[in-house]
């Protein structure tokens, strides 16, 4: 039993940040991670207080959390649970507070008990043991902001932390990136549940040049491929010790058809295979989508609802996010070498003449080292070159985007510059084709208000 003095500090934190955060959207100030860092101040145990009783599917990992998240919410609609999420993306131990705060009574009791949080995977190691998720997806590890997350060892090893507070937790791991799987020779009493994609006939792999994990996590030894997907996911195998991609319990084993909107493909679950229609494209979102059904059927929802939920789903919040803006616009955010390059593979498949903006920030939240840019594949573009009517940079660092593609082979008269996001989106207006924005988080951010004020949308945190 709580004493008096325990309950009144939980009433009083959640008293001060349900305040916190209307007073900040008042001001359209999003109230997302504020208001729960102040409130941990008040009663630094709140969230493990208020998760109690929740069940809880948590995702974490370098690329994709935002959209696996929202595929699980969107298979959490359809089955009819009342859930809530962090859908602002606040992926933190604060922004995490927050939801949980404005999701409970005065009282600490909570108002709905089914959630779909978000985690990043630097803050794995604090929130998985204060939630105690059911559900656990890990979407996979590639180099990321390396001013705040070091090593990719290091992010592997908080993630690893905090699974090792949550045993009951079912783990849904990605079969083809040896980083995520390497998580099974831990010793950790988790029971597994595999995702991945398997070699799939006919499809364009993009290739094994850019990979953050060629050898083998435990000798050492260069990983033989059977087959690539992109970057270091697919069929690996140590040819030394033997480690190599289990065999994945549910698997996208054939794509009968990848266009710029959409994916139709075949996969195989241990109930026997089936037609799934992804609603986004890119193989990158075949890997969301099986992490998501994997974490959907493991949460108790049935294969049926989930493969209605994935046909159905329509990413927002820049991942893919379309807006009604010159000939129709689409941003899909980028934020690493891995997902930079997957999303310019993405624009290899769109056939008609389109409107290329990469949007570059350096302030924290997208990482201060912009050098990552050069490991991204934007030589590729020159194969699209009779497609790109025009070629934009903008953001705090668009003069080092312009020399990056001077390099790709874009001559300096094709590269327009336009740095401020309101007179991006000025000349972006008076444009009749299509237009794909690359933009990091924080120039995401900025730009993405301009354009909703412009055109509507939902804010941010909605």
């Amino acid at each position: 039993m709580m004493s008096f003095l325990t309950k009144l500090r939980v009433v009083l934190a959640i008293l001060l940040c349900k305040l916190l955060r209307f007073a900040s959207r008042l001001l359209h100030r999003g109230g997302t991670a504020m208001p729960g860092r102040i409130a941990l101040k008040l009663c630094p145990d709140l969230l493990s207080r208020l998760s109690k009783g929740v069940r809880i599917v948590t995702v974490t990992g370098t690329n994709g959390k935002t959209t696996c998240s929202r595929m699980i919410e969107e298979a959490c609609l359809e089955a009819g649970l009342d859930y809530f999420s962090n859908r602002s993306g606040a992926n933190l131990l604060s922004g995490i507070t927050t939801e949980f705060v404005m999701n409970a009574r005065c009282s600490g009791k909570m108002k709905k008990h089914t959630a779909v949080i978000e985690c990043d995977e630097a803050a794995a190691r604090l929130v998985f043991g204060q939630l105690m998720p059911s559900v656990i997806v890990v979407t996979n590890l590639f180099r990321d902001q390396l001013d705040r997350y070091g090593e990719i060892t290091h992010t592997l090893s908080n993630i690893r932390e905090g699974i090792r507070s949550v045993p009951e937790a079912l783990l849904c791991l990605n079969a083809d990136c040896s980083l995520t799987a390497s998580l099974s020779l831990d010793g950790l009493p988790n029971r597994i549940c595999w995702y991945g994609v398997n070699e799939l006939t006919g499809f364009r792999s993009a290739g094994s040049a850019l990979s953050d994990a060629s050898h083998c996590i435990r000798c050492k030894t260069e990983y033989d491929y059977d087959y690539h997907t992109y970057a270091h996911l697919g069929g690996f195998r140590c040819p030394q010790c033997g480690y190599r991609r289990p065999i994945p319990d549910y698997a996208i084993s054939k794509v009968f058809q990848m266009d710029e909107r959409h994916s139709d493909v075949l996969m195989q679950t241990p109930q026997g295979v089936i037609d799934l229609s992804v609603n986004l494209p890119a193989v990158y979102n075949l890997y969301n989508a099986a992490a998501a059904f994997t974490a959907s059927v493991s949460f108790g929802i049935s294969q049926e609802i989930c493969c209605s939920a994935l046909g159905s789903f329509s990413c927002g919040f820049g991942r893919m996010e379309s807006f009604p803006l010159a000939g129709g616009t689409r941003m899909i955010l980028v934020k690493n070498p891995a997902g930079c390059t997957q999303a310019l593979e993405y624009l290899s498949q769109v056939q008609n003449p389109f409107v290329f903006v990469f949007c570059l920030n350096d302030r924290s939240a997208d990482g201060t080292d912009v050098s990552w840019i050069w490991d991204a594949g934007f030589e590729s573009l020159i194969s699209m070159s009779d497609r790109i009517g025009s070629l934009i940079v903008s953001g705090e660092r668009a003069e080092d985007m312009r020399v990056r593609l001077k390099y790709a082979g874009f001559s300096d008269q094709r590269i327009l510059v336009i740095q401020n996001p309101a007179s991006l989106v000025d000349h972006l207006e008076t444009l009749d084709l299509p237009v794909f924005i690359l933009p990091t988080y924080t120039a995401m951010l900025d730009l993405r208000k301009v354009i909703v004020h412009r055109c509507g949308g939902a804010e941010f945190w909605e």
